[in-house]
């Protein structure tokens, strides 16, 4: 929708539910198993919930610590309208007035990652989460400033693959499209 809606709920459209069965198809496809993930975590918000269950994915628990940034005063504006006061605004570089702090993102972010590190000797785990927040998960996951997340670029229904190689922290996977494109 091209604004900020972090804790509003937000329903899928048609079309982010036809992304979100194509998604279960690459997501089975990339980890090259049938075999129920170990663990797949959500957003509580329904979109997010609605995205796992169209994918194929039982949901083991939803969790606040996956839902989008707060984005206090910022909710529901888009980014041309929060640029009207403040005209080199990113979430990235400037404060958000009443919602969150980057380093409480990255905190969330830390504590899924610590949750996902716990469960992965079990097997694969799934996020089902939210464009922002899942991009400062992907710089915590590499060590990385939450600021970082900013050079991680993530369309709806995309899936990044996390992991490591030799104890180094990874990328394996970037953004991947629902099959069909768009």
């Amino acid at each position: 929708s091209g604004r900020h809606t972090g804790r509003t709920e937000v329903p899928l459209t048609v079309i982010g539910e036809q992304q979100a069965r194509k998604a279960g198809a690459v997501l089975t496809e990339l980890r090259g198993t049938t075999v129920p993930p170990a663990l797949v975590l959500s957003s509580p918000r329904e979109r997010a919930r609605r995205t796992a269950e169209l994918a194929g994915l039982r949901v083991d628990m939803a969790t606040e610590a996956l839902s989008e940034w707060d984005y206090g005063e910022y909710e529901g504006l888009t980014t041309a309208e929060i640029r009207r006061e403040t005209p080199d605004w990113t979430v990235w570089t400037h404060p958000v007035s009443g919602g969150e702090k980057a380093e409480e993102v990255a905190n969330r972010a830390d504590d899924v990652i610590a949750t996902a590190r716990g469960a992965l000797a079990r097997g694969d785990v799934v996020l089902i989460g939210h464009g922002h927040f899942s991009r400062v998960l992907i710089a915590r996951w590499l060590g990385l400033a939450p600021g970082a997340g900013g050079y991680f670029g993530l369309d709806p229904a995309g899936i990044t693959a996390l992991g490591e190689e030799h104890g180094q922290p990874q990328i394996r996977r970037l953004n991947v499209p629902p099959l069909g494109g768009e």
